[in-house]
């Protein structure tokens, strides 16, 4: 039986009433809803659809560049080219590499590190995969667009050292971004992080990281969902990196560096007035622009094996007996605590006995009654046995740290060893024992536990010479680093210290002193020295059943080092030198005749004129300069050099 129709309309319209209540319901809950996304939560989803739209990519800034004092090019920028890859784009990255392989040279080392890059970053990042190539190779793999999917040649900067290895151990080098690097820094540079990314590994490059690296620039990229460069929204160009002055001469420094030879040695050379290091050599060197590019595990093993230590900074990092360079630091000494005066003698038979032992002179027959000047000029070690028993090697140590023993001077090398000066305290603290007689007479003559770089025995020259405070500057004055401070006077009687500077000049200017064959013959440049011979090792008495009875005897690394510091002019001093040659024998042979070439040279500021020289080294004299007119470089000041 049917229901009437007006019943059926009226459950119809309950019906139509309940569905169409519902829906506005829903609709109403939905424009609630859009009005809480689109009004209330508009902010924070504009921003994050930002991000998921916005890419930022840092753009690396140019480094600072390094000069001499007088704008010469000591470490530059230069164009390079290099070739990157995106994985994404690259359908199959070993096929990729392996076409690009057939057109150009890439490394094994080159492929595996471009794995290890991919890796670490997002997929669409470009990586290095070869650094450094040829304008030719740029050329190859454009033309070879089409079937190297992701592959890209792009031009950058690359850091290279126009004067390689004549400044490797001032300057340093710089390499790729190591965990290492990033470990030892609390909140990194995100700079750091871009692949292959170069910062200062070593000397200066490393001390003033900061003050050269500059700061990035940013440029604002769209992406699409795949994360592809889409268009350039905003660019924040980087700022470039400060650069640095110096206060080496370089043309000294070549000079100095060449002068050295093949010898194991290193030679500094400072200006008497000021402290500015005019030269910071040491040999043997290296080619900092291998390091640049990635050096071979072959040329990296030849350095590290070689016993002369290319890798050394020696100037610096060298900690060396400084032998009888020393005495005159004992002889103030006494000479301050009153223990002697200009006209003490002491009598030297060759020998001095103590404590039941005998210490030798190096003259084992004596130099006989010895004054302050005569054991100076002659280098007699009796004369110092003697004085330094009645000193007392507290009051050495105490002079010694005057003229700048035993302390970093902060030059801002990466690396500054600060030397030793012994004292009874240090020998309790660190061996546990007892301080000895025979101690403080090892030490009177440089031997024993002192020790000291060639950085500090320029320093004690240039203090001796001019009785002032003298610091070493390496940094020319700038905002990186200032340093007006007005040099004190030494704590010292300055009779005491012209008694040790005439005694000095006698050393170079006397027929018998020890250093009278590497005199210099003009009256206005007169030099003062004094050599110095540390020993390494004594001669055993199994040696000497073998027939070894000098140091040319004995194996290389046996020998003595040759030491020998000296400024000039006498009368105004201007120019300190110290020079330290490893296993070089006696100072007077070896060391003297290098520093004084270098003296002279700085003194001349170029080529000195053969009268400077003795008549017997005229020849060789002039033979070498002809010989390095042909090999050092011809060096020109930058223009508009700023730093």
């Amino acid at each position: 039986m049917s229901m009437p129709a007006p019943k059926l309309s009226k459950k119809m319209m309950r019906r139509a009433f309940l569905v169409g209540g519902l829906q506005l319901g829903f609709a109403g809950v939905l424009a609630v809803r859009m009005r809480h996304l689109q009004i209330d939560q508009a902010d924070q989803f504009r921003l994050m659809a930002d991000e998921n739209r916005i890419n930022v990519r840092l753009i690396s800034p140019k480094r600072g560049e390094i000069y001499d004092r007088n704008g010469i090019t000591l470490a530059r920028n230069e164009q390079s080219f290099r070739i990157t890859l995106v994985e994404e784009e690259a359908d199959d990255v070993k096929g990729v590499l392996g076409k690009l392989g057939e057109l150009i040279t890439i490394t094994p080392e080159d492929v595996e590190q471009t794995f290890i890059e991919l890796k670490k970053n997002a997929p669409f990042l470009p990586v290095t995969v070869a650094d450094r190539v040829s304008w030719d190779d740029v050329s190859i793999v454009a033309l070879n667009a089409p079937v190297l999917p992701g592959i890209t040649p792009e031009t950058g900067l690359s850091r290279q050292y126009p004067l390689g290895s004549y400044f490797t151990h001032v300057v340093g080098y710089v390499g790729p971004v190591s965990t290492r690097d990033l470990e030892k820094r609390d909140a990194p540079d995100p700079l750091l992080k871009i692949p292959r990314f170069q910062i200062g590994k070593s000397r200066l490059e490393a001390s003033f990281e900061d003050h050269l690296r500059g700061k990035a620039g940013a440029r604002n990229i769209e992406v699409n969902a795949a994360g592809r460069v889409m268009q350039e929204l905003d660019r924040r160009e980087s700022e470039a990196g400060a650069n640095l002055k110096l206060t080496i001469d370089a043309k000294l420094q070549c000079y100095a560096q060449a002068r050295l030879g093949e010898e194991s040695a290193s030679a500094v050379v400072m200006d008497c007035k000021t402290g500015e290091l005019l030269a910071l050599t040491s040999s043997p060197s290296y080619d900092p622009n291998k390091f640049v590019r990635g050096i071979s595990h072959k040329d990296y093993n030849a350095l590290l094996e070689d016993k002369r230590k290319p890798l050394v900074s020696k100037s610096v990092q060298g900690a060396y007996p400084p032998g009888s360079t020393f005495k005159m630091i004992t002889a103030l000494a006494a000479l301050e605590a009153g223990i002697i005066d200009e006209k003490t003698t002491v009598y030297c038979p060759g020998h001095l006995e103590i404590a039941g032992k005998k210490k030798y002179c190096w003259k084992r027959g004596g130099h006989g009654k010895v004054s302050l000047e005569k054991s100076l000029r002659e280098s007699c070690d009796v004369f110092y046995y003697d004085i330094a028993l009645k000193v007392g090697i507290e009051k050495i140590a105490e002079v010694a740290r005057r003229f700048g023993f035993g302390e970093k001077h902060d030059i801002s090398m990466s690396v500054e060893n600060e030397g030793l000066v012994p004292s009874k305290e240090w020998k309790r603290r660190t061996r546990d024992s007892d301080w000895l007689i025979g101690d403080t007479a090892n030490v009177a003559i440089g031997q024993g536990d002192v020790l000291a770089s060639p950085l500090q025995l320029a320093i004690m020259t240039a203090r001796l010479a001019t009785g002032k405070m003298i610091s070493p500057k390496l940094i020319a004055d700038t905002d990186a680093q200032k340093n007006d401070a007005e040099e004190a006077e030494v704590t010292l009687n300055p009779a005491h210290l012209k008694a040790v500077r005439k005694a000095m000049y006698e050393v170079s200017n006397a027929r018998n002193g020890t250093a009278y064959r590497s005199r210099v013959i003009d009256e206005a440049f007169r030099m003062a020295g004094k050599t110095g011979t540390s020993q390494v090792f004594t001669i055993s008495e199994a040696e000497r059943k073998k027939g070894v009875t000098s140091n040319e005897d004995r194996d290389w690394e046996r020998r003595d080092h040759a030491l020998f510091v000296c400024f000039a002019p006498y009368d105004d001093p201007k120019i300190a030198v110290s020079v330290v040659v490893e296993h070089g024998g006696g100072g007077s042979t070896t060391a003297a005749p290098i520093a004084r070439d270098i003296l002279l040279q700085a003194l001349y500021d170029g080529t000195p004129p053969l009268t400077a020289y003795p008549v017997k080294d005229r020849a060789t004299i002039s033979k070498q300069q002809t010989q390095f007119q042909e090999i050092l470089p011809r060096l020109e000041p930058e223009e508009n050099v700023e730093t």
